[in-house]
C-alpha cells in the first residue's frame, strides 16, 4: 500500500476491508497500535484531531466542522497508517465530542417523552462503550484526552463498567479470535497486550512560576505529578488497577510519565509565531540534506526526540536551574518505544509481580484479529460472527449497573412503589367483580403509585402495575360481564356457555355453565290461564319463545291459534343474514317519510290488500310499516293496486338474526316468533259481569273495555255503503253531539234503530309486573278498578286512540324503594258474532328514537268473528345490534309506547250484487 493511498484517515471499517499493499521493507516489521479517545469541548479546534497532526506532522484531520455536514450522532473509528513510523492511530469519535453531541440533539423530536429520551442517550452511551472496548481489545497504548486540567471522575464508574463487560464477553471474543494467527497467549486473554493509558490534559490558563522561589520543576510538570498521584490513588482505590497487570482492563506505568499537560496558548500572539519561525528554522538548518526513509529514518527519529534541541515543542526550552519539560511526541514515543522494539510493559506492582504477555503483531495479522472483533463488537455483517454478536449485545445490560444511575434510582423508587399501589387495588374489592370496578380501583392504584414513583422507569411501572392488577382480576375474580335482557349482569364469575348437547362442568377452567342474574319473575302463560315461575333471560329465545312453550304443554297448547310465518330452512345447515349495519333513527325517518308520501288504507285493510307507494315496490326502502292515522279514502280508492313486498317469498337459506322491526331488509323471517295469537274461545266465554277469571289480576282490574260499533242496516239506500269502525271519531258518536244522517237521524242509539244495528267488541291492555300481578288499563294512566256489578263502564276509544305505554309504575309497589314497573303483556280482543272485519296491527316503540318499530312477521291481522282473542306482546325487544333494555328510574315512560291504531274494524258487507 503506497503512501499516498493513506493520504488521509478512513473508517476502521474500511481499512480492515481494503487490500493492503505494504512495502517489502515494512511487511514483516511489528505494528505498534495508539487509539486516542475522550471528551472536548465547543472550542473551534478539535483536540484529538489536532493531536494526530501534531504527532504525524500531517494536516490529516479537519479540525473544523459542525453538525451540519450530514454527520450522524453514532461513535465511529477513524484509523490512519503511519506505515514508515510503525504507528497505526484510532480516533475514536462519540457523544462525549461536543460535534457529536450537538448532532444527536438536532436529532431528537421535540415529540419525545422523557423516557424516550432517556433510552436515546443511553443508547448513544452503550454504542460508547463497545467501541471503547474494541480499542481496548486492539491497541497497545491509549491516549485519554481531556479538555481542561482537571480530572473527570466519571470515568472511574466508565472503566469499571468495561471491566465488567470485558469479563463477561471474554469467552466469546475468544471464540471468535481462536482461528487466528496469533499466540496462545493473544487468543486467551484476547488482546495483544495490557495497553497502558496515557492522559493528556489542556490547559485553560497560564501557568506562571515565582521568580522569587526557583523550584526544580517547572509548574507545568508539578501539575502532572499531582495528577499522575491523583489518577492513581482512585484507581487503585476502585480496583481498576490492581498489582498484577495481565488481570486489568489497562495498565499505567510505575517509572514513567502517564500525564502530560498541553500549555495554553501564549497571550502574546505575535511572539508565538515569532518563536514557532525561529524554532523551524533552527530545525530546518539541522536537517540533513539527504532524505532518510525506512528504518534509518525511524532510528534517526528517535534519537532527535531524545535531543530537547530538536523538539519543536516551545515548551522544551531550558529556564534557569529547571528541568527541561518535553514535548507531547517526546511523551508518547517512550511508550511507543518500548512496543517497537519488542520490550513491553512490565506494569507489574508488587512482591511477587507476574510478567504480563506481549506481542507485536505484523499489519496482516494485526487486521485479521481486528476484523473479527469488529463483526463480533461493533458491525455484524457476517453470519459466521452473527450469532456471537447476537450473545453479546445480550451482555450489555451489565452496563446499566455502572452507567445508568438515573435509571437504577428510579427501578428501585417505582419497585417499592409498587406494592402500595397493589395493596391500593386490592381493598375493598369483592370476590368477583366488573370490568367498571377493575378500572376504578386500578385508577385508585394508579394515583397512589404516582405519589410515590419517579424517573424515567415510571412508565414501565406502570404497565407492570396495569398487567399486574389484570392478572389478579382475571385469575379467578373476573364477573361474568354478560347482561341479561332486563339489563342485569350475571352473578356468576368468568365462564363459558355450554356448547349444544354439552352439559355444565364447574371444574374446567373457566367453568362452563349458563348465565344466570338471580333474578327470578312470575310470569302467564300465552292465553294468561296459568303463571309461573321463570328466569331472568340472556337471550331473546328464551324470553320470547322457550318460556312459553314449555307452558302450553300444561295450559295452552291445544287453544286454536294465528301461526305467524317463521324461517323455513331449505338446506341442512342454514346461516344468518349479514345485515349491513345500519342506524335506527335513518329507517324511522324514511318510514315517516313513506308515511306522508303514501295515502291512508285505513278504510278497508286486509293482509293481502295494502297499498305500497312505488319506492316500496320497486325494493327502495326498508320499511315495512303500513301508515298509521286518518287519510282520505276517495284517494286509497282510486290508487291502483301494487304487489306487496311483504307478500314475496321470503329466504329459505338465512334467517333474521333478531326480531322483526322497522330496521330489517325484506325477504327475511326469524327462526321464531316473538308474537302469540291464540283463542280462548267464543265470544260468549267472556262475562262482562265477572270479567276475566284468571290468576294474578288485582281485585277489579280483570274488566275489558266495551268498544261499541254501529252497524247500518241492509236498506234500499244504503245497500254496499261501508262506515269505517277504527276507533276513530267517526266511528262513534262523541259525548254530548249527534252525527246527522242522510235523512236528520241521528248516529246514537235511538228507540228507532234495531239491536242489530249496534255491535259491541270488548278491548282490554292487560299489564303484568315481575311479581306476576295483572291489571287492565282504561288510559296511559289509569287502572281498570270495577267495585260492584254492570262491568266495566269506561269505553274502549281512549286506549284505541292514544299511544299506551309500554311500562307503567305497578299499583302495588310493595315495601322497597326501587319502584316496581308493569309492562304490557297482552291484548284481549272480544270479536262478536257480527258483519265486523277486524284487524290487527300491533307496532311497539321500547326506546326513545332512534329506536325502531317492532311489529309481528305478519302485519294487518284479521280476527276472525266469534273469538275471545289473546294477542301476547313479546317479554324483551331486541335488534341485531343488541336488547332494548327497560327504562330506568329516571327516564322518561313516554318513549317507550304502543303505537295507536293497533285495532281497526269495518263492516263486512258486499257491495249489491
Amino acid at each position: 500500500m503506497k503512501e499516498a493511498n493513506m493520504a488521509r484517515p478512513v473508517s476502521v471499517g474500511d481499512l480492515l476491508q481494503a487490500e493492503l499493499l505494504e512495502d517489502a521493507a515494512y511487511r514483516e516489521e511489528g505494528l505498534c497500535v495508539v487509539g486516542i479517545f475522550g471528551k472536548s469541548n465547543m472550542q473551534p479546534g478539535a483536540l484529538k484531531e489536532s493531536l494526530i497532526n501534531t504527532l504525524a506532522d500531517k494536516h490529516l484531520f479537519s479540525v473544523f466542522g459542525g453538525p451540519e455536514d450530514g454527520g450522524t450522532p453514532s461513535s465511529h473509528i477513524q484509523a490512519f497508517y503511519d506505515q514508515e513510523n510503525r504507528v497505526l492511530y484510532l480516533l475514536l469519535s462519540s457523544v462525549c465530542d461536543s460535534r457529536q453531541l450537538l448532532r444527536a440533539c438536532l436529532s431528537l423530536d421535540t415529540g419525545n417523552g422523557h423516557s424516550d429520551a432517556h433510552d436515546f442517550w443511553k443508547g448513544l452511551e452503550r454504542q460508547h462503550c463497545l467501541h471503547l472496548l474494541y480499542m481496548f481489545s486492539v491497541c497497545h497504548v491509549l491516549l485519554l484526552v481531556h479538555p481542561n486540567q482537571t480530572f473527570d471522575v466519571t470515568y472511574d464508574r466508565l472503566f469499571r463498567a468495561l471491566d465488567a463487560l470485558r469479563q463477561k464477553v471474554l469467552p466469546l471474543i475468544r471464540a471468535a479470535i481462536k482461528d487466528s494467527p496469533v499466540s496462545k497467549e493473544w487468543k486467551l486473554n484476547c488482546r495483544p497486550c495490557p495497553p497502558r493509558l496515557l492522559f493528556v490534559f489542556q490547559m485553560n490558563v497560564t501557568l506562571k512560576s515565582n521568580p522569587d522561589k526557583p523550584k526544580k520543576h517547572s509548574p507545568r510538570r508539578r501539575l502532572q505529578h499531582a495528577l499522575e498521584d491523583q489518577i492513581y490513588r482512585i484507581f487503585r482505590k476502585s480496583r481498576v488497577l490492581t498489582n498484577q497487570s495481565s488481570n486489568c482492563l489497562f495498565t499505567v506505568p510505575a517509572n514513567q510519565a502517564f500525564v502530560y499537560v498541553i500549555p495554553a496558548l501564549d497571550e502574546d500572539p505575535l511572539g508565538a509565531l515569532l518563536g514557532q519561525l525561529r524554532s523551524n528554522c533552527m530545525l530546518s538548518e539541522q536537517d540533513s540534506s539527504v532524505p532518510v526513509s525506512g528504518p534509518r529514518r525511524y532510528q534517526q527519529m528517535r534519537h532527535s526526540a531524545r535531543h530537547p534541541s530538536s523538539s519543536r515543542d516551545s515548551g522544551s526550552i531550558s529556564i534557569g536551574s529547571q528541568l527541561v519539560d518535553c514535548s507531547l511526541k517526546e511523551f508518547l514515543w517512550q511508550h511507543v518505544d518500548l512496543v517497537l522494539t519488542k520490550k513491553g510493559f512490565d506494569d507489574s506492582v508488587g512482591r511477587n509481580p507476574q510478567p504480563s504477555h506481549f506481542e507485536l503483531p505484523t499489519y496482516t495479522k494485526w487486521v485479521q484479529v481486528a476484523s473479527r472483533l469488529h463483526q463480533v463488537l461493533i458491525k455484524n455483517t457476517d453470519e459466521e460472527m452473527a450469532e456471537l454478536a447476537t450473545k453479546v449485545q445480550s451482555q450489555v445490560k451489565v452496563l446499566e449497573g455502572f452507567l445508568d444511575a438515573d435509571t437504577k434510582f428510579s427501578e428501585n423508587r417505582c419497585q417499592k412503589a409498587l406494592p402500595l399501589a397493589h395493596s391500593a387495588y386490592q381493598s375493598n374489592l369483592p370476590h368477583n367483580y366488573t370490568t367498571t370496578v377493575h378500572k376504578n380501583q386500578l385508577a385508585h392504584a394508579l394515583r397512589v403509585y404516582s405519589q410515590h414513583a419517579r424517573g424515567v422507569a415510571f412508565q414501565r411501572y406502570a404497565l407492570q402495575l396495569h398487567e399486574d392488577c389484570y392478572n389478579f382480576w382475571s385469575n379467578g375474580h373476573q364477573l361474568c360481564e354478560e347482561r341479561s335482557l332486563t339489563d342485569q349482569h350475571c352473578v356468576h364469575k368468568f365462564h363459558l356457555l355450554p356448547q349444544p348437547g354439552e352439559k355444565p362442568d364447574m371444574d374446567h377452567n373457566p367453568p362452563i355453565m349458563n348465565h344466570n342474574s338471580r333474578g327470578r319473575s312470575t310470569s302467564s302463560c300465552n292465553c294468561g290461564r296459568k303463571q309461573a315461575p321463570r328466569e331472568d333471560p340472556f337471550d331473546i329465545q328464551a324470553a320470547n319463545y322457550d318460556f312459553y312453550q314449555i307452558l302450553e304443554e300444561k295450559c295452552c297448547g291445544k287453544l286454536e291459534r294465528i301461526e305467524f310465518p317463521v324461517f323455513q330452512p331449505s338446506t341442512p345447515d342454514p346461516a344468518p343474514a349479514n345485515q349491513a349495519q345500519r342506524n335506527p333513527c335513518e329507517a324511522s325517518g324514511s318510514g315517516d317519510a313513506e308515511r306522508l308520501k303514501e295515502p291512508s288504507t285505513a278504510q278497508s285493510h286486509t293482509p293481502g290488500d295494502t297499498s305500497l307507494s312505488l319506492a316500496l315496490s320497486l325494493g327502495q326502502s326498508t320499511d315495512s310499516l303500513g301508515p298509521y292515522g286518518d287519510g282520505d279514502g276517495a284517494e286509497t280508492q282510486v290508487q291502483q293496486k301494487r304487489p306487496s313486498l311483504v307478500d314475496r317469498q321470503p329466504s329459505t337459506v338465512e334467517y333474521l338474526p333478531g326480531m322483526m322491526h322497522s330496521g330489517c331488509p325484506k325477504g327475511l323471517l326469524p327462526k321464531f316468533s316473538s308474537w302469540s295469537l291464540v283463542k280462548l274461545g267464543p265470544a260468549k266465554s267472556y262475562n262482562c259481569h265477572t270479567g276475566l277469571e284468571q290468576p294474578g289480576f288485582l281485585p277489579g282490574s280483570s274488566f275489558l273495555l266495551p268498544w261499541d260499533l254501529v252497524i247500518r242496516s241492509r236498506s234500499e239506500e244504503d245497500t254496499g255503503l261501508t262506515e269505517p269502525l277504527d276507533g276513530g271519531t267517526s266511528s262513534w258518536p262523541a259525548p254530548n253531539k249527534t252525527l246527522v244522517g242522510k235523512r236528520g237521524s241521528t248516529g246514537g242509539l235511538g228507540r228507532s234503530r234495531r239491536r242489530e244495528d249496534m255491535a259491541r267488541i270488548f278491548v282490554g291492555f292487560e299489564y303484568e309486573d315481575g311479581r306476576g300481578r295483572r291489571f287492565i288499563s282504561c288510559g296511559p294512566d289509569k287502572v281498570v278498578k270495577v267495585l260492584g256489578p254492570g262491568g266495566a263502564k269506561d269505553p274502549a276509544t281512549r286506549v284505541l286512540n292514544t299511544d299506551m305505554p309500554l311500562h307503567i309504575p305497578s299499583p302495588s309497589q310493595g315495601r322497597g324503594l326501587k319502584p316496581h314497573f308493569a309492562q304490557l303483556a297482552r291484548l284481549f280482543v272480544v270479536v262478536p258474532d257480527a258483519p265486523l272485519e277486524v284487524t290487527l296491527n300491533p307496532q311497539v316503540q321500547p326506546g326513545p328514537p332512534p329506536c325502531p318499530i317492532f311489529h309481528p312477521e305478519q302485519t294487518e291481522i284479521s280476527l276472525p268473528p266469534d273469538g275471545l282473542w289473546v294477542l301476547r306482546f313479546p317479554y324483551s325487544y331486541a335488534t341485531e345490534r343488541g336488547p332494548c333494555y327497560p327504562p330506568k328510574e329516571n327516564q322518561p315512560l313516554n318513549n317507550y309506547k304502543v303505537l295507536r291504531g293497533i285495532l281497526k274494524a269495518t263492516t263486512a258487507t258486499s257491495p249489491q250484487q
